[in-house]
């Protein structure tokens, strides 16, 4: 995330002295980070804490919005720093490590976040479209691999970021010189290109037609079997989806924009994309306080039964949906009968003949194929004999 809530401290300043004012870009800026560390940073570890101490079975949604709270928790306590920077008046005044470090750091947050939700999505396409694959991958040691998987492809990911990004001198009115942590693309057009393509194709473009594709196939699969339900589990995961969208695509709007002015060299274009920035850097930093809100309101109808745990009873009700959409058949029903293997074991034993399997494939093979009403008929009126 090339974050610029930094440079609204630079903007329409004239300082009298070694500390300068604070202009209207910059309280709007403070006022933002505020809410979003005062929110979000207790917010999070409070769904972190549910998680881990009130959940005693946790589904793939549950795990996977414990590493996005964990990733937003962790990214909010740079929050103090840039309160310092744009309430101080003195500029950046932690060093070029710190500069880079923090911008890194919520760099990785963002494609983390975005990942594990398109994580989420693949996981409820593959739950209603293959139900039994589904259920030999939902594994911990899986889950484990996946998720260790998107944390070091985002921090590969933001690598660019520690390279664009210097603490600056800058020389103001009064003999007065002060260090900025600020964008530095060495002078060149091409590096500013590349950097804002690339956050905005890795960050937007790939992540969020992987996520449209994967609801697409689903809304499709459940309609054309009038499957209707929709538990809390999915409520969910649209609301986060649309929660970052929301917080997020007006940033990469301003990417594009601006490589627009830098490729046809308009200067007003530029201009208006760099006065954006700031603004809309800001509001996609409060991304990472509102999923804890998202989860309040999710979860608003365990509150009065389970009082503090009601998150709790939130993410283990994603568990027993992830349960009831595994049993999904291929023809689109939801089985409410027992396994249709349990049952052909059953008869081929009272037959004579044992059900045999030879691997977990094979019986989910025989258990995909629909048992039709005379089927179940017949094997009714077999137990009746015996």
């Amino acid at each position: 995330m090339a974050s610029n809530v930094t440079a609204a401290a630079t903007s329409s300043q004239h300082p009298a002295s070694s500390s300068m004012p604070i202009s209207a870009s910059a309280q709007a800026g403070i006022a933002i980070l505020s809410l979003a560390f005062l929110l979000g940073f207790p917010g999070n570890l409070f769904v972190v804490w549910s998680v881990l101490c009130r959940v005693k079975k946790r589904s793939v949604t549950c795990l996977l919005v414990l590493n996005l709270s964990a990733a937003d928790a962790f990214v909010l306590l740079s929050a103090p720093f840039f309160l310092r920077y744009l309430a101080g008046g003195r500029g950046w005044e932690f060093g070029s490590a710190a500069c880079k470090l923090v911008h890194y750091l919520s760099n990785v947050n963002m494609y983390v976040s975005i990942y594990l939700i398109c994580l989420m999505s693949m996981d409820r396409w593959l739950a209603v479209t293959r139900p039994f694959l589904s259920q030999r991958m939902r594994t911990k040691r899986s889950l484990l691999v996946l998720l260790l998987g998107i944390w070091m492809l985002a921090f590969i990911l933001s690598l660019p970021m520690p390279f664009y990004r210097s603490n600056l001198k800058k020389a103001l009115p009064n003999n007065i010189t002060l260090r900025f942590c600020v964008p530095y693309h060495f002078g060149s057009v091409g590096h500013k290109v590349f950097q804002y393509l690339f956050e905005t194709t890795m960050g937007c473009l790939v992540p969020f037609s992987l996520i449209n594709t994967c609801y697409s196939s689903v809304i499709c699969r459940l309609q054309t079997a009038k499957f209707q339900r929709r538990g809390q589990g999915s409520r969910l995961i649209l609301m986060i989806i649309c929660a970052f969208a929301i917080f997020w695509l007006p940033y990469h709007i301003v990417n594009v924009i601006e490589v627009v002015g830098l490729l046809q060299d308009s200067k007003s274009v530029i201009t208006a994309a760099k006065t954006a920035r700031p603004n809309v850097t800001a509001f996609a930093y409060f991304s990472s306080a509102v999923n804890p809100i998202l989860y309040v309101f999710a979860g608003s109808s365990h509150i009065r039964q389970a009082g503090i745990s009601f998150m709790g009873k939130l993410f283990e009700a994603t568990n027993s949906e992830s349960r009831s959409t595994s049993t999904f058949t291929r023809s689109g029903r939801s089985s409410s009968s027992p396994d249709e293997s349990s049952v052909l074991h059953t008869l081929s034993t009272k037959l004579g003949k044992p059900f045999k399997s030879k691997n977990k494939e094979r019986s989910s093979s025989v258990a995909g194929k629909e048992v039709n009403e005379p089927e179940l008929k017949t094997l009714a009126s077999v137990e009746q004999l015996e």
